[in-house]
């Protein structure tokens, strides 16, 4: 470049830099990010539909421990958990989001004058192996029919 009459190096006023051609990114560094971004959200999906599952459980959970002081305070006016025509109290409703994933019930036979269970049996979109169907009775005592080790995984 000439400046009246003079020729200017422009390495010399912006030493270290040196001219190159900009470019963007490749198709090789494009597909690489895109499954990367790809396996991070299947890992995190999963991973979400798993604390939905277990939320849910939890919320079941509550619903038959509610339940089942309902039943207690029954037993307490009546002496009995059977109701005066022989047949089993109606359950009080839970929140009717869970009512959607869960069916709550007596087992049935499991009623008496001394005794009663309860369970939520999960729907076919509540899909948890783990735990399966939750039970509760007179005693307190805690069920699950799944794969679990113990009831107190799913309680």
């Amino acid at each position: 470049m000439e400046i009246r009459g003079m020729i200017v190096d422009h390495s010399r006023m912006h030493p270290g830099r040196t001219h190159r051609r900009v470019r963007g990114f490749t198709l090789v560094e494009l597909m690489i990010t895109v499954a990367i971004v790809a396996i991070l959200a299947g890992i995190a999906i999963a991973s979400y539909d798993w604390a939905v599952i277990k939320s849910r459980r939890s919320t079941a959970a509550g619903c038959l421990m509610e339940q089942a002081q309902f039943m207690e305070r029954y037993y307490t006016t009546n002496m009995t958990y059977l109701t005066a025509a022989g047949g089993a109290p109606a359950l009080p409703g839970c929140d009717d989001e869970i009512e959607n994933f869960y069916a709550f019930e007596f087992v049935p036979g499991s009623v008496n004058a001394n005794g009663y269970t309860i369970r939520a049996v999960p729907g076919t979109n509540q899909n948890d192996e783990k735990c399966g169907t939750l039970t509760l009775n007179a005693q307190g005592v805690k069920g699950e029919s799944g794969s679990a080790a113990t009831a107190d995984d799913c309680w």
